[in-house]
This record gives structure tokens, C-alpha cells and sequence, in this order.
């Protein structure tokens, strides 16, 4: 395994629990703020925008490249 393929790897299965761990952070946060189940959607959309975001970007380059 080349440096290349490693780093790839461990962008990937980091980043993954790297949303996984804001996804809880952002589960306590509701829960401690009592936001009700209006205001933990509306955080849960926000994060989900952004891993959107990600996601789209990283299907787009790789489209992009072929």
C-alpha cells in the first residue's frame, strides 16, 4: 500500500468518524437545550446540509475527472 492509497483511506474512515462524533455532539446539544423535536430536526438539517455538501463535491470531482 503506497502513501497515496493510505491517505485516501484514512481521509475517508476518519471524515466518517469525524460526522458520526458531531452527529452525537449535536444529539447532546439538543437534548441539553431542550429544543423539542422541531428545533432538533432544524440542527439535524443543518449538519445533514453540510455532510450533503461534502458528499456532492467529492461525486462531482470524480465525475468531473472522467
Amino acid at each position: 500500500m503506497n502513501e497515496a492509497l493510505f491517505s485516501e483511506i484514512a481521509l475517508y474512515v476518519c471524515l466518517t468518524g469525524l460526522i458520526v462524533w458531531m452527529g452525537f455532539i449535536v444529539w447532546d446539544l439538543a437534548k441539553k437545550s431542550k429544543a423539542g423535536r422541531f428545533g432538533t430536526i432544524a440542527l439535524f438539517t443543518v449538519l445533514g446540509a453540510g455532510v450533503a455538501g461534502f458528499i456532492f463535491k467529492t461525486i462531482l470531482v470524480e465525475v468531473m475527472a472522467i
